[in-house]
Protein backbone atom coordinates (compact mmCIF):
# COMPACT_ATOMS: atom_id res chain seq x y z
CA UNK A 1 0.00 0.00 0.00
CA UNK A 2 2.55 2.58 1.24
CA UNK A 3 4.84 1.88 -2.48
CA UNK A 4 1.41 1.90 -4.69
CA UNK A 5 0.60 5.72 -2.46
CA UNK A 6 4.24 7.17 -2.35
CA UNK A 7 4.45 8.72 -5.77
CA UNK A 8 0.63 10.65 -4.36
CA UNK A 9 2.59 11.83 -1.88
CA UNK A 10 5.95 12.78 -3.40
CA UNK A 11 3.91 14.67 -5.81
CA UNK A 12 1.87 16.16 -2.46
CA UNK A 13 4.35 17.19 -0.62
CA UNK A 14 5.90 19.80 -2.57
CA UNK A 15 2.08 20.89 -4.14
CA UNK A 16 1.18 21.52 -1.16
CA UNK A 17 4.44 23.56 0.74
CA UNK A 18 3.71 25.87 -2.63
CA UNK A 19 -0.48 25.83 -2.11
CA UNK A 20 0.47 26.91 1.63
CA UNK A 21 2.73 29.44 1.20
CA UNK A 22 0.22 31.00 -1.42
CA UNK A 23 -2.96 30.88 1.03
CA UNK A 24 -0.01 32.80 3.81
CA UNK A 25 0.71 34.99 1.39
CA UNK A 26 -3.11 36.34 0.37
CA UNK A 27 -3.22 37.06 4.12
CA UNK A 28 -0.73 39.83 4.05
CA UNK A 29 -0.82 43.10 2.96
CA UNK A 30 0.27 44.21 -0.71
CA UNK A 31 3.90 45.63 0.53
CA UNK A 32 4.12 41.84 2.39
CA UNK A 33 2.70 39.93 -0.57
CA UNK A 34 5.29 40.90 -3.29
CA UNK A 35 8.02 38.70 -1.21
CA UNK A 36 5.80 35.80 -1.56
CA UNK A 37 4.99 36.00 -5.02
CA UNK A 38 8.99 36.08 -5.50
CA UNK A 39 9.51 33.09 -3.46
CA UNK A 40 6.44 31.01 -5.71
CA UNK A 41 8.29 32.17 -8.84
CA UNK A 42 11.46 31.31 -7.86
CA UNK A 43 10.30 27.77 -7.07
CA UNK A 44 9.36 27.72 -10.30
CA UNK A 45 12.55 28.60 -11.74
CA UNK A 46 14.70 26.16 -8.92
CA UNK A 47 12.29 23.74 -10.87
CA UNK A 48 13.41 24.38 -13.57
CA UNK A 49 16.70 23.91 -13.04
CA UNK A 50 16.09 20.67 -11.14
CA UNK A 51 14.86 18.61 -14.09
CA UNK A 52 18.22 18.82 -15.96
CA UNK A 53 20.66 19.62 -13.20
CA UNK A 54 19.16 16.90 -10.18
CA UNK A 55 18.29 14.30 -12.80
CA UNK A 56 21.32 14.51 -15.24
CA UNK A 57 24.07 15.53 -12.22
CA UNK A 58 25.68 17.54 -14.95
CA UNK A 59 26.19 21.28 -13.20
CA UNK A 60 24.97 23.70 -15.18
CA UNK A 61 24.83 27.87 -14.97
CA UNK A 62 22.94 28.29 -18.03
CA UNK A 63 19.38 28.06 -17.23
CA UNK A 64 19.56 31.37 -16.49
CA UNK A 65 19.78 32.50 -19.73
CA UNK A 66 16.54 30.71 -20.68
CA UNK A 67 14.76 32.24 -18.16
CA UNK A 68 16.10 35.35 -19.91
CA UNK A 69 15.11 35.17 -23.56
CA UNK A 70 11.49 33.59 -21.99
CA UNK A 71 11.33 36.67 -19.53
CA UNK A 72 12.42 39.31 -22.92
CA UNK A 73 9.98 37.65 -25.18
CA UNK A 74 7.15 38.06 -22.53
CA UNK A 75 7.90 41.48 -21.49
CA UNK A 76 8.51 43.11 -25.00
CA UNK A 77 5.11 41.19 -26.58
CA UNK A 78 2.84 42.38 -23.58
CA UNK A 79 4.06 46.26 -23.63
CA UNK A 80 1.09 48.00 -25.33
CA UNK A 81 1.92 48.72 -29.02
CA UNK A 82 1.11 51.92 -29.16
CA UNK A 83 3.50 53.07 -26.69
CA UNK A 84 6.25 50.32 -28.11
CA UNK A 85 7.19 52.93 -31.13
CA UNK A 86 8.51 55.56 -28.08
CA UNK A 87 10.33 52.83 -26.33
CA UNK A 88 11.40 50.53 -28.27
CA UNK A 89 12.13 52.29 -31.25
CA UNK A 90 14.51 49.92 -32.49
CA UNK A 91 12.71 46.48 -32.38
CA UNK A 92 12.08 44.86 -35.34
CA UNK A 93 9.04 45.23 -36.53
CA UNK A 94 7.27 42.03 -35.74
CA UNK A 95 8.01 43.14 -31.52
CA UNK A 96 7.41 47.03 -32.34
CA UNK A 97 3.44 46.43 -34.02
CA UNK A 98 2.17 43.59 -31.96
CA UNK A 99 1.03 42.75 -28.83
CA UNK A 100 0.12 39.89 -26.69
CA UNK A 101 -2.35 39.22 -23.69
CA UNK A 102 -0.58 38.12 -20.15
CA UNK A 103 -1.07 33.70 -21.11
CA UNK A 104 0.00 33.98 -24.39
CA UNK A 105 3.02 35.65 -23.29
CA UNK A 106 3.89 33.05 -20.65
CA UNK A 107 3.44 30.30 -23.25
CA UNK A 108 5.89 31.99 -25.70
CA UNK A 109 8.19 32.24 -23.03
CA UNK A 110 8.16 28.68 -22.85
CA UNK A 111 8.29 28.17 -26.04
CA UNK A 112 11.69 30.57 -26.55
CA UNK A 113 13.26 29.10 -23.61
CA UNK A 114 12.65 25.63 -25.24
CA UNK A 115 13.82 26.30 -28.35
CA UNK A 116 16.90 28.14 -27.14
CA UNK A 117 17.77 25.26 -25.32
CA UNK A 118 17.91 22.94 -28.00
CA UNK A 119 19.71 24.75 -30.30
CA UNK A 120 22.32 25.53 -27.34
CA UNK A 121 21.81 22.05 -26.40
CA UNK A 122 22.53 19.65 -29.07
CA UNK A 123 26.24 20.58 -29.21
CA UNK A 124 27.24 21.69 -25.02
CA UNK A 125 25.30 18.15 -23.77
CA UNK A 126 28.00 16.07 -24.97
CA UNK A 127 29.99 17.18 -21.99
CA UNK A 128 30.61 16.67 -18.92
CA UNK A 129 32.22 17.60 -15.56
CA UNK A 130 34.02 21.08 -15.55
CA UNK A 131 33.90 21.47 -19.52
CA UNK A 132 29.94 21.37 -19.03
CA UNK A 133 30.16 23.92 -15.87
CA UNK A 134 32.09 26.24 -18.34
CA UNK A 135 30.37 26.28 -21.26
CA UNK A 136 26.79 26.51 -20.18
CA UNK A 137 28.50 29.21 -18.23
CA UNK A 138 30.23 30.84 -21.47
CA UNK A 139 26.16 30.61 -22.93
CA UNK A 140 24.79 32.80 -19.71
CA UNK A 141 27.55 35.55 -20.54
CA UNK A 142 27.03 35.34 -24.27
CA UNK A 143 23.16 35.56 -23.90
CA UNK A 144 23.55 38.41 -21.30
CA UNK A 145 25.44 40.50 -23.42
CA UNK A 146 23.55 39.88 -26.63
CA UNK A 147 20.29 40.90 -24.56
CA UNK A 148 22.13 44.01 -23.18
CA UNK A 149 23.47 45.36 -26.41
CA UNK A 150 20.74 44.53 -29.23
CA UNK A 151 18.02 46.84 -29.15
CA UNK A 152 16.20 44.90 -32.09
CA UNK A 153 15.08 42.54 -29.49
CA UNK A 154 14.93 44.89 -26.48
CA UNK A 155 15.55 47.54 -24.47
CA UNK A 156 19.13 47.32 -24.41
CA UNK A 157 20.96 48.21 -21.75
CA UNK A 158 17.81 50.41 -20.36
CA UNK A 159 14.86 50.32 -18.25
CA UNK A 160 11.67 48.46 -20.04
CA UNK A 161 8.82 49.91 -17.76
CA UNK A 162 4.94 49.53 -18.58
CA UNK A 163 5.50 45.80 -18.69
CA UNK A 164 2.41 44.21 -16.98
CA UNK A 165 2.33 43.71 -13.52
CA UNK A 166 -0.15 40.06 -13.88
CA UNK A 167 1.73 37.86 -11.68
CA UNK A 168 0.19 37.79 -8.82
CA UNK A 169 -0.44 34.85 -6.23
CA UNK A 170 -2.43 33.00 -7.64
CA UNK A 171 -0.91 33.60 -11.15
CA UNK A 172 2.29 32.62 -9.40
CA UNK A 173 1.04 29.47 -7.71
CA UNK A 174 -0.51 27.81 -10.70
CA UNK A 175 3.25 28.77 -12.29
CA UNK A 176 5.02 26.91 -9.91
CA UNK A 177 2.28 23.89 -9.72
CA UNK A 178 3.00 23.51 -13.54
CA UNK A 179 6.56 23.79 -13.61
CA UNK A 180 6.18 21.01 -10.12
CA UNK A 181 3.89 18.86 -12.40
CA UNK A 182 5.90 18.57 -15.47
CA UNK A 183 8.81 18.14 -13.33
CA UNK A 184 7.32 15.44 -11.15
CA UNK A 185 6.02 13.86 -14.38
CA UNK A 186 9.38 13.73 -16.30
CA UNK A 187 11.14 12.31 -13.04
CA UNK A 188 8.67 9.08 -13.22
CA UNK A 189 8.97 8.76 -16.75
CA UNK A 190 11.05 6.24 -18.59
CA UNK A 191 13.13 9.07 -20.08
CA UNK A 192 13.60 10.58 -16.36
CA UNK A 193 14.92 7.04 -15.42
CA UNK A 194 17.11 6.86 -17.97
CA UNK A 195 19.02 9.82 -17.20
CA UNK A 196 19.07 9.29 -13.50
CA UNK A 197 20.52 6.03 -14.67
CA UNK A 198 23.62 7.60 -16.62
CA UNK A 199 23.77 10.46 -13.64
CA UNK A 200 24.61 7.19 -11.44
CA UNK A 201 27.29 5.54 -13.62
CA UNK A 202 27.02 6.52 -17.60
CA UNK A 203 28.99 3.89 -18.56
CA UNK A 204 26.84 1.09 -17.40
CA UNK A 205 23.62 3.04 -19.08
CA UNK A 206 25.85 3.02 -22.22
CA UNK A 207 25.99 -0.43 -21.60
CA UNK A 208 22.72 -1.36 -21.98
CA UNK A 209 21.45 1.20 -24.70
CA UNK A 210 21.06 4.38 -23.07
CA UNK A 211 21.81 7.79 -25.08
CA UNK A 212 23.16 10.09 -22.52
CA UNK A 213 23.13 12.49 -25.33
CA UNK A 214 19.59 11.91 -26.46
CA UNK A 215 18.43 11.87 -22.81
CA UNK A 216 20.43 14.60 -21.11
CA UNK A 217 19.14 16.97 -24.38
CA UNK A 218 15.56 16.50 -23.39
CA UNK A 219 16.07 17.13 -20.19
CA UNK A 220 17.76 20.25 -21.04
CA UNK A 221 15.20 21.57 -23.35
CA UNK A 222 11.91 20.99 -20.42
CA UNK A 223 14.18 22.84 -18.30
CA UNK A 224 14.96 25.29 -20.62
CA UNK A 225 10.88 25.41 -21.25
CA UNK A 226 9.93 25.97 -17.56
CA UNK A 227 12.79 28.27 -16.98
CA UNK A 228 11.53 30.39 -19.69
CA UNK A 229 8.27 30.19 -17.82
CA UNK A 230 9.66 31.38 -14.92
CA UNK A 231 11.52 34.32 -16.07
CA UNK A 232 8.38 35.19 -17.31
CA UNK A 233 6.34 34.90 -14.37
CA UNK A 234 9.60 36.94 -13.05
CA UNK A 235 9.06 40.10 -15.26
CA UNK A 236 5.59 40.14 -15.06
CA UNK A 237 5.74 39.84 -11.19
CA UNK A 238 8.63 43.00 -11.56
CA UNK A 239 6.75 45.11 -13.91
CA UNK A 240 9.97 46.24 -15.93
CA UNK A 241 12.48 44.80 -17.31
CA UNK A 242 16.73 45.30 -17.18
CA UNK A 243 19.26 42.52 -18.84
CA UNK A 244 21.04 42.85 -15.48
CA UNK A 245 17.25 41.20 -13.60
CA UNK A 246 18.09 37.81 -15.42
CA UNK A 247 21.68 37.37 -14.73
CA UNK A 248 24.50 36.88 -12.13
CA UNK A 249 22.59 37.13 -9.47
CA UNK A 250 19.48 34.94 -9.99
CA UNK A 251 22.12 32.48 -11.11
CA UNK A 252 23.57 32.44 -8.02
CA UNK A 253 21.11 32.52 -5.83
CA UNK A 254 18.58 30.21 -7.54
CA UNK A 255 21.77 27.59 -7.99
CA UNK A 256 22.23 28.72 -3.74
CA UNK A 257 18.38 27.57 -3.37
CA UNK A 258 18.88 24.14 -5.49
CA UNK A 259 22.00 22.94 -3.05
CA UNK A 260 20.36 23.70 0.32
CA UNK A 261 17.20 22.14 -0.38
CA UNK A 262 19.03 19.24 -2.23
CA UNK A 263 20.04 18.86 -5.48
CA UNK A 264 18.62 15.54 -6.58
CA UNK A 265 15.01 15.68 -5.24
CA UNK A 266 12.17 17.53 -6.31
CA UNK A 267 11.04 18.59 -2.49
CA UNK A 268 14.77 19.86 -2.46
CA UNK A 269 14.26 22.07 -5.12
CA UNK A 270 10.83 23.65 -3.62
CA UNK A 271 11.94 23.59 0.14
CA UNK A 272 15.56 25.19 -1.05
CA UNK A 273 13.45 27.54 -3.10
CA UNK A 274 10.94 28.93 0.02
CA UNK A 275 13.69 29.05 2.89
CA UNK A 276 16.22 30.94 0.98
CA UNK A 277 13.96 32.92 -0.52
CA UNK A 278 12.59 33.92 3.07
CA UNK A 279 15.87 34.47 4.24
CA UNK A 280 16.52 36.89 1.19
CA UNK A 281 13.34 38.73 2.56
CA UNK A 282 13.95 39.20 5.72
CA UNK A 283 17.53 39.86 5.15
CA UNK A 284 16.58 42.93 2.56
CA UNK A 285 13.88 44.42 5.45
CA UNK A 286 17.27 44.22 7.69
CA UNK A 287 19.34 46.47 5.57
CA UNK A 288 16.91 48.51 5.57
CA UNK A 289 16.62 48.59 9.50
CA UNK A 290 14.03 46.57 11.24
CA UNK A 291 12.82 45.89 14.45
CA UNK A 292 11.95 42.41 16.34
CA UNK A 293 12.73 43.66 20.10
CA UNK A 294 15.43 45.20 18.75
CA UNK A 295 17.15 47.04 15.69
CA UNK A 296 19.02 44.89 13.31
CA UNK A 297 20.28 47.23 10.51
CA UNK A 298 22.68 45.00 8.45
CA UNK A 299 24.69 46.56 5.54
CA UNK A 300 23.77 46.77 2.27
CA UNK A 301 24.42 43.44 0.20
CA UNK A 302 24.50 41.51 3.30
CA UNK A 303 21.81 39.11 2.15
CA UNK A 304 23.44 37.70 -0.58
CA UNK A 305 26.72 37.08 1.51
CA UNK A 306 24.74 35.50 4.12
CA UNK A 307 23.37 33.15 1.56
CA UNK A 308 27.00 32.28 0.11
CA UNK A 309 27.89 31.47 3.47
CA UNK A 310 24.89 29.15 4.37
CA UNK A 311 25.51 27.68 1.06
CA UNK A 312 29.00 26.65 2.13
CA UNK A 313 27.53 25.52 4.79
CA UNK A 314 25.62 22.72 3.59
CA UNK A 315 27.93 21.42 1.15
CA UNK A 316 30.59 20.90 3.94
CA UNK A 317 28.19 19.67 6.58
CA UNK A 318 25.15 18.02 4.70
CA UNK A 319 26.11 18.19 0.85
CA UNK A 320 22.87 16.36 0.40
CA UNK A 321 21.04 19.44 1.43
CA UNK A 322 18.22 19.75 3.77
CA UNK A 323 16.11 17.15 2.65
CA UNK A 324 19.25 14.39 1.85
CA UNK A 325 18.20 14.85 -1.69
CA UNK A 326 14.95 12.45 -1.10
CA UNK A 327 11.80 12.68 -1.56
CA UNK A 328 8.93 12.23 1.31
CA UNK A 329 8.05 8.98 1.37
CA UNK A 330 5.63 6.43 3.75
CA UNK A 331 8.22 3.92 3.84
CA UNK A 332 10.60 3.85 6.55
CA UNK A 333 14.47 3.55 5.61
CA UNK A 334 15.75 0.36 5.55
CA UNK A 335 12.33 -1.87 5.30
CA UNK A 336 11.17 -3.53 2.52
CA UNK A 337 6.93 -3.32 2.51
Amino acid sequence: MSRRLDPLVQLAAPALLVISVGVAGSFTSRATEIYFGNALVSVAIVVAIYVFVGNSGVLSFGQISFAAVGGFAAAVMTVPADVKPGVLPDAFSVIRDNSLGNLSSLALAAIVGGAYALIVGLPLMRLSGLAAGIATFAVLEITHNVLREWTKIGPGAGLLSLVPETTDLRQAVIGALVAIGLAFGYQRSRYGRQLRATREDAAAAQAVGVSVHRQRLWAFVLSGALAGLGGGLYVHLLGSLTADQLYLELTFVSLAMLVVGGMTSLLGAVVGALTISGLISFLGEAEDGIGIGFTIDLPEGSGLIVVGVLMALVLIVRPSGLTGGRELSLRLPGRRW
